[in-house]
């Protein structure tokens, strides 16, 4: 199984598409416990940033989470 981003991150251009790409990234970490830990944190981002309103900010809050979405996986991905 590999541990590599979804396919699909280059289709993410909305705030909504993005948070259910990050929570299927989830699934396919190796443990309930650190998909708990991440599903948490991709919350809390998401209310941080929910009154973002600039188009060429959230491009760049998207394309940072789906950068941090690829290192985690490939953190994991090592780790086995």
């Amino acid at each position: 199984m590999t541990m590599a981003p979804l396919l699909g991150a280059e289709l993410v251009q909305k705030p909504l598409q993005l948070y259910r790409y990050l929570l299927r990234c989830c699934k396919q970490l190796p443990t309930e416990d650190i998909q708990q830990h991440y599903r948490h944190a991709i919350r809390q981002s998401f209310r941080v940033h929910a009154d973002e309103d600039s188009p060429e900010r959230i491009q760049q809050i998207i394309k940072r989470a789906i950068e941090d979405a690829d290192w985690v996986m490939n953190k994991y991905k090592r780790q086995k």
